[in-house]
C-alpha cells in the first residue's frame, strides 16, 4: 500500500473509532506543520494523534468552563501524555530541608524586619534583570535554568549588566550532588559556583540539552560570581514576597500536572499537587481584577504559556501555595564585583615544538614506539581524533566512521554529523631555544 494510501486509510479508521477524530485530524496536521513535528512511521503518527486527540478534548472542556481563571492550548507538548511530559521536562531532585545545606555561604531568610515595605507589584523584566526565555529541551535540567536565572538577576541588580549564564557548565561540571539531565537542586548549583569562584557565560559555554564532559579550559572563565545563597523558610508566602521584592527567586513546584503542561494564559490556580518535581524562577508579582499572582519564568521555550511565562495564583488558602510554590525557595546573594575578564585562551600545546590554535585539539598523525612525532589540529575543543589521522569528531559524537567521514552519537546509534578535516599544526618560533634549555 502506498504511503499516501496508508495515511488516508489510517485517518479513515480514526474517524470510525471516534466521533472526535475526524474533526481533530485536520487540526493535528496543521499543528504538526506549526511545530515542525514529524514521525518515523505511520503507526507512531497514529499513536501521537491519539494522544493529541485526548489533549484536544481536555483543552476544549477546560476552556468551555465559565469559572476558570486561565486558558489551555495545544502547544508544542500536545502530542505527549502527562507521564511522557514529566519524564523529560522536569528534573527537580534531591529535595532538602531548610538549613541542611547551610554553611559559611548559606543562611535562612526570616524577613527584613517590620520597617520593610513591600511594593504593590514588581516585575524584574521591566528592570532589565531577566534574560530571554530559554528551553531546556528533553533534558531534566530545570534546576540549572532556575539557578542561572536567579544569578543573572542579582548580578544585574548589583552591577547593572545583564549576562546570560551557562546552564551547560552546571550540567557538565557540577557533579558532587547534581546529576545533569537527570535532575538536581538549585542550592547545590549555588554551592558549586561559590566553590568554583564564578560561572561562565552562555555565549562561551553554550547549551546542548545533554550531559557532557566538563570543559576545563572554560570552567576557569568566570564572568559572574556570587557570595552566598539564602533559603526562605518553607510555607511562608509573606517571606517569599519580601524576597521577590528585592530580586528574582528560585522555587520548586509541581510542574507535571495535566493543566500545567498545556497552560496558555491567565492566572493558574491548579489543580496540581505539591509533590515538587520542577524548578522555575519567580521574576515578580502583581494583581489582576482583585486576584493576586506570581510572575513565573519557565524553561520550556516561548511556545509554552505567555511567551514562556505564567501567572500563578498567590494568597490562596494553602500555606504551601499553588503547586507547592511556597515550599522550597532560595536565592543567591552578591555584593562583591565580578572578576576582571579572563585573558583569551592561548594556543593549545601539542609538544615542545608544535602547537594548535586556541580552542583546538591536538591529534597525533605519526607515532613511533609510543612517541608522537607529527601533529595535526582539530578545530574543536576536547574533540575525538579519528584513527585514520585525517578526520576528527565532536566530543558528543565520539564514534568515528571513517569510511563515510561521519561522527556517530554512539555505537549502534545512527544519529550522526559530518567529520571534520584536520589542519596542519604550527611549529613554535624559537624552538631551538626550547631544545637547548631541555
Amino acid at each position: 500500500m502506498a504511503p499516501s494510501t496508508t495515511k488516508l486509510f489510517l485517518l479513515f479508521l480514526l474517524s470510525l473509532l471516534s466521533p472526535l477524530s475526524f474533526s481533530y485530524s485536520d487540526h493535528f496536521e496543521s499543528w504538526c506543520k506549526q511545530y515542525g513535528k514529524s514521525y518515523a512511521t505511520e503507526e507512531e503518527k497514529l499513536a501521537r494523534f491519539r494522544v493529541f486527540e485526548q489533549n484536544a478534548a481536555y483543552v476544549e472542556a477546560h476552556n468551555s468552563a465559565a469559572d476558570s481563571s486561565y486558558t489551555l492550548a495545544l502547544n508544542a507538548f500536545a502530542d505527549l501524555t502527562p507521564d511522557e511530559f514529566r519524564s523529560t521536562r522536569t528534573g527537580l531532585t534531591g529535595l532538602k530541608t531548610v538549613g541542611s545545606l547551610s554553611n559559611s555561604n548559606g543562611r535562612v531568610f526570616t524577613g527584613f524586619g517590620a520597617g520593610f515595605r513591600v511594593p504593590d507589584s514588581v516585575d524584574w523584566r521591566k528592570q532589565g534583570a531577566v534574560t530571554k526565555v530559554k528551553d531546556q529541551g528533553s533534558c531534566g535540567a530545570c534546576w540549572s535554568f532556575s539557578a542561572t536565572g536567579a544569578m543573572e538577576g542579582i548580578n544585574q541588580i548589583v552591577t547593572g549588566t545583564l549576562i546570560s549564564l551557562s546552564e551547560q557548565e552546571l550540567i557538565d561540571c557540577d557533579k558532587s550532588y547534581n546529576m545533569g539531565c537527570n535532575g538536581g537542586l538549585m542550592d547545590y548549583a549555588y554551592k558549586w559556583v561559590i566553590k568554583n569562584k564564578g560561572i561562565d557565560s552562555e555565549d562561551d559555554y553554550p547549551y546542548k540539552a545533554a550531559d557532557g564532559n566538563c570543559l576545563s579550559n572554560k570552567v576557569n572563565r568566570r564572568v559572574v560570581t556570587i557570595d552566598g545563597y539564602t533559603d526562605i523558610l518553607p510555607n511562608r508566602e509573606d517571606l517569599l514576597l519580601q524576597a521577590v521584592a528585592t530580586q528574582p527567586v528560585s522555587v520548586g513546584i509541581c510542574g507535571s500536572d495535566y493543566a500545567f503542561q498545556l497552560y496558555s494564559s491567565g492566572i493558574f490556580n491548579g489543580p496540581c499537587s505539591t509533590s515538587l518535581d520542577h524548578a522555575v524562577l519567580i521574576v515578580g508579582y502583581g494583581s489582576q481584577n482583585g486576584q493576586d499572582y506570581w510572575i513565573i519564568k519557565n524553561s520550556w521555550g516561548t511556545s509554552w504559556g505567555m511567551n514562556g511565562y505564567m501567572y500563578m495564583a498567590r494568597n490562596g488558602n494553602s500555606s504551601k501555595g499553588v503547586c507547592g510554590i511556597n515550599m522550597m525557595a532560595s536565592y543567591p546573594t552578591k555584593t562583591s564585583p565580578n572578576p576582571p575578564p579572563s585573558p583569551g585562551p592561548g594556543p593549545t600545546k601539542c609538544s615542545v615544538l608544535t602547537y594548535c590554535p586556541a580552542g583546538s585539539t591536538c591529534c597525533c598523525t605519526w607515532r613511533v614506539l609510543g612517541l608522537c612525532l607529527s601533529w595535526s589540529c582539530c578545530g574543536l575543543e576536547s574533540a575525538v581524533c579519528c584513527k585514520d589521522t585525517r578526520y576528527c569528531c565532536p566530543q558528543d559524537y565520539p564514534v568515528c566512521d571513517t569510511t563515510r567521514k561521519q561522527c556517530l552519537k554512539g555505537n549502534g546509534n545512527t544519529t550522526s554529523v559530518n567529520g571534520i578535516d584536520r589542519e596542519n599544526s604550527f611549529v613554535k618560533a624559537g624552538w631551538w631555544n626550547d631544545i637547548l634549555a631541555m
